[in-house]
């Protein structure tokens, strides 16, 4: 939400369901996490209903991350994973997506056949899976995921 807007119940799918139809606008962007909310309000049933009330930002559409649009005013209610959501002058995190509406966003990390820094890349991938590093990308809202 902007920064000082009261904060919308979405502790639930329903609470989430009914805050969304509640806004009088939404933002979210046509990357990753907007293609999870798109998908998320599909499953809803709200795509047609919140349509008009609907604004899309990143990808195609330019412009900066959902934050940015808010914390302008652009819309009432953004939509967006923590990471980028959190700490954001101007915008207020309410928390995250309920339930199996949360969907995630897989970030990759491979070395390049032709890098010339290869054992730096490994050691730099290895501390990236490692214990040591997680509670550093959990302070930046980020979750480690085991392959």
């Amino acid at each position: 939400m902007r920064a000082g807007a009261p904060k919308p119940d979405i502790s639930t799918v329903e609470a989430y369901k009914v805050a969304l139809l509640a806004a009088k606008s939404i933002g979210y962007s046509f990357v990753c996490s907007g293609l999870n909310i798109a998908k998320g309000i599909e499953e809803l049933g709200l795509t047609e209903q919140l349509k008009a009330k609907t604004m899309r930002t990143g990808g195609q559409a330019g412009g900066g991350p959902v934050t940015e649009h808010l914390a302008k005013g652009d819309f009432e209610l953004g939509i967006q994973q923590p990471n980028i959501m959190i700490d954001v002058q101007g915008a207020d995190y309410v928390g995250p997506v309920p339930g199996a509406l949360n969907k995630k966003c897989i970030t990759n990390v491979g070395l390049m056949a032709g890098s010339k820094q290869q054992d730096a890349a490994r050691t730099l991938i290895q501390f990236m899976l490692s214990p040591e590093a997680e509670p550093l990308l959990r302070k930046t809202h980020v979750e480690q995921v085991k392959s």
